[in-house]
């Protein structure tokens, strides 16, 4: 029931507004600890209010988010998958008097035709819409509307299934300090037409002013939003963090965050998830962690590359009381001297056992899949040496996926089996590097974005002896390419790394974003890094130095076969999945989807194997007892 407001009443001391929120709607929705929590966007939002910070401390500011009634509709994100829609409508903040309902319309058969009409959501001003039975195979024009008042229009791009190349846009880090538009990303976004946008986190760092932050994003960002699927995952700018070890959701008193948890309202964190990720298809496994804080970890399928997406930082454990203190603050370390087992102990999480099921599961499961690539916000390695500024050097930084170690490697070997690219961002640093498990090279790749604005903690990579590694790549314009040690002593091979050359000058900061291509019938995969001004039709020229890079899928796994499998022929299918496991250990070497009517299947050690084959999945053959041979030799199987 909608709640009318007075008009304002004079009185002798001055004019007392009687204007009111919908009864629905308190003033402090996170509480009266948290009171200004959110306040562009809650409370009386609509009124000026004293400026409590900067050189116009004292005076009063007009509402940042007060705009023309007509463009209240800010924009929508959207992803469908397997025949269901899922989209989030944003909207700023409304006014008591105004509707709370918004409608999805499709364009067809020559008219708008209403699909829905669900509630417009306070806190976080957003409506959400789920569409069952979606075709997936053709383009339909959408429009979400506020009645009468204003609306948002875009295009359901069809699933491009019948591509080769599909394209994949990665971005993170879009600081604050440099507001207005992104005009050039934008427009060569829309010049590179990529299939999927994948916003790797921080798309805010106003932290206690979510819906500002997202709004600011989506305006940004929304002539390229409004026309293809786009995943966006909060990291700790978001939820209000300078860093985040989120522990399964516990309460933390620091805003450090560095003993574990979430300091912000469990209410603020599950706000900032649903406008940021409620439009991803559905978790996986949606049981809430605690506090009540909701997942969102799930898989996503676009033009046959399939998409782990992943939250790095909900189940990880906080350095804070947890390892020893080895430098100036607990989550940083300096001693080049510790001992890399002291912060290595037994039943630290990383991804936590609910992810490792869903990777384990999801590097098995090949349905409407070619290719898999795993998204999530940092990177498994450490890869910089200079925070904050170039006087800063830093040994090791537990604020990445490098740390816990043993989780690391265990999280890297389940890429691994499905030979999946790591996409991410968080690290204000773009690399390319290919990780090492047991040893260098064994493992997958892994391309950290750009941040977009880079005026937020730069960082560099520049070894302390200024030497390239072992295997450094040939002919390459950088100087430190090939095989390290990060600080916490997982082995890496830096391929290409694109430092910040004068943060002063937004020119030479290494802003910027990516682009991957990923080829379906050749299996290669191109990651693009594309400086923030650049031009897209000056090609690779106009890239960081280093890029593009180019691996093959299979290159995801870096082991030099011990020996081979007889040939395996498929009489009556082509593409099918071939598992193989470890008769001796019981360990999947490898879940793939194999090119052709024909493979060739590595192993690396003695013993015997079984191959479990399937159109989409393993097991619908089975072959046990395999040897690797040096002798030519062929398997023709039927699959049902």
């Amino acid at each position: 029931m909608r709640r009318f407001c007075m008009p304002p009443i004079l009185i002798v001391a001055g004019i007392l507004s009687l204007s009111c929120l919908q009864a629905d709607e308190p003033a402090q929705p996170f509480g009266p600890e948290f009171p200004s929590l959110d306040s562009d966007a809650t409370g009386e939002w609509w009124k000026p209010r004293p400026i409590t910070t900067g050189k116009r401390k004292g005076q009063t500011g007009a509402p940042r988010l007060l705009v023309p009634r007509d463009e209240v509709m800010a924009f929508a994100v959207y992803t469908h998958d397997q025949g269901i829609l899922k989209l989030s409508a944003q909207l700023y903040p409304l006014k008591p008097d105004e509707p709370r309902t918004v409608t999805l319309e499709f364009y067809r058969e020559g008219k708008w035709q209403v699909q829905a009409e669900e509630p417009v959501i306070y806190p976080g001003w957003s409506a959400h819409f789920r569409v069952e039975n979606w075709d997936g195979s053709s383009s339909v024009r959408y429009r979400v509307r506020l009645q009468n008042l204003s609306n948002f229009e875009g295009v359901i791009r069809r699933d491009p299934s019948e591509k080769d190349e599909i394209r994949v846009a990665v971005l993170s880090c879009n600081s604050s300090r440099t507001p207005g538009p992104r005009e050039t990303i934008v427009d060569n976004l829309r010049a590179q037409d990529p299939d999927l946008l994948f916003f790797a986190g921080d798309q805010s760092y106003h932290h206690t002013q979510h819906t500002f932050g997202w709004i600011e994003w989506g305006m940004q960002f929304r002539d390229v939003l409004r026309d293809r699927p786009t995943v966006t995952i909060p990291d700790d700018h978001d939820v209000g963090h300078p860093n985040i070890w989120g522990e399964n959701g516990i309460r933390t008193m620091k805003k450090t965050g560095s003993d574990g948890g979430y300091y912000y309202p469990a209410a603020y964190v599950n706000m900032v998830e649903r406008c940021q990720t409620w439009h991803l298809p559905d978790p996986v496994d949606p049981e809430p962690i605690q506090q009540g804080i909701g997942v969102y970890f799930t898989r996503l399928r676009v033009g046959g590359i399939d998409f782990a997406i992943l939250e790095d930082r909900k189940f990880k454990t906080g350095p804070e009381g947890t390892i020893p203190p080895l430098g100036p603050r607990p989550d940083h370390i300096n001693d080049p001297s510790y001992d890399r087992k002291a912060v290595d102990l037994p039943g630290l999480q990383l991804l936590g056992e609910r992810q490792m099921k869903f990777l384990q599961d999801w590097s098995q499961d090949w349905k409407g899949a070619d290719i898999k690539c795993v998204l999530s916000q940092t990177a498994f390695c450490g890869a910089v040496h200079l925070h904050g500024s170039p006087n800063n050097r830093l040994l090791a930084d537990l604020d990445c996926n490098g740390w816990p170690q043993t989780p690391r490697r265990d999280a890297l070997r389940l890429l691994r089996q499905a030979r999946a690219l790591h996409l991410c961002g968080d690290q204000h640093l773009a690399v390319v590097v290919q990780h090492g498990i047991d040893e260098f090279g064994d493992g997958p790749w892994g391309f950290t974005s750009p941040a977009i604005v880079n005026t937020i903690y730069g960082r560099w990579w520049h070894p302390e002896n200024e030497q390239a590694g072992p295997n450094a790549v040939p002919d390459s314009p950088l100087p430190w390419t090939g095989d390290y040690l990060d600080g916490l002593g997982n082995q890496i091979r830096m391929v290409a790394y694109a430092n910040p050359e004068d943060r002063m000058d937004e020119m030479k900061r290494s802003d910027g974003y990516g682009i991957v291509r990923f080829h379906r019938s050749s299996r290669e995969i191109v990651m693009e890094c594309w400086p923030r001004f650049s031009r897209v039709e000056d090609g690779d020229r106009a890239q960081f130095p280093g890029w593009p890079v180019t691996i093959s899928v299979d290159d995801n796994d870096g082991r030099k076969p011990a020996g081979w499998l007889p040939n395996i022929r498929f009489s009556n299918a082509k593409n099918a999945v071939v598992q193989v496991i470890s008769e001796q250990s019981g360990e999947i070497l490898y879940t793939v989807r194999t090119p052709g009517k024909t493979c060739r299947l590595p192993v690396y050690g003695d013993g015997t194997w079984t191959v479990r084959i399937g159109r989409d999945q393993p097991g619908q053959q089975v072959l046990t007892g395999l040897k690797a041979t040096d002798q030519p030799a062929q398997i023709d199987v039927n699959l049902p």
